[in-house]
């Protein structure tokens, strides 16, 4: 959890712009940089901050095809270690537990619909399961930032 007002003030502007300087920081927070590059430590080293990246736009780096792909394991007694068996294929960009029929819920992304074909059958073999996918037809928005609770921004 975020210590206070001055926590979420950072977080937001950081959550918004992973690219925001410490001056900025600074500004929004009304604190000195010293005590803003202080407290951004802190917040890291607690894991309220997990990391910064850069967003790239998929279809620029030939990523056109997104799909999310249900995962069920075959027999359910069997041990649940799929994410573990597919943490390292190429083309899976998050994997989620989830609640429902399937077990897991998979990101990906592909060149193509050949390609997706190819990386179903990588998932099938390398954690026993079943998939089941939907093929996503246009993105209308991802990866913004949503209000934390007590965020009185949004």
């Amino acid at each position: 959890m975020l210590d206070d007002e001055v926590d979420r003030a950072i977080v937001r502007a950081l959550r918004e712009d992973g690219r925001t300087t410490l001056a900025q920081l600074s500004e929004v927070s009304g604190l000195s940089l010293s005590a803003v590059q202080v407290r951004v430590r802190k917040l890291e080293a607690r894991g309220v901050i997990t990391g910064y990246r850069a967003v790239v736009d998929p279809e620029s780096v030939g990523l056109p095809l997104t799909a999310f792909v249900e995962v069920t394991p075959f027999d359910q007694s069997q041990e649940d270690d799929s994410p573990e068996r597919l943490r390292d294929l190429p083309g899976i960009e998050a994997c989620y537990s989830v609640a429902g029929n399937a077990n897991y819920m998979l990101l990906v992304r592909v060149a193509s619909p050949r390609a997706l074909e190819e990386l179903l059958g990588q998932i099938r073999r390398a954690a026993s399961v079943y998939t089941r996918s939907t093929v996503v037809l246009q993105t209308y928005f991802e990866g913004r930032p949503v209000a934390a609770p007590g965020d009185p921004d949004k």
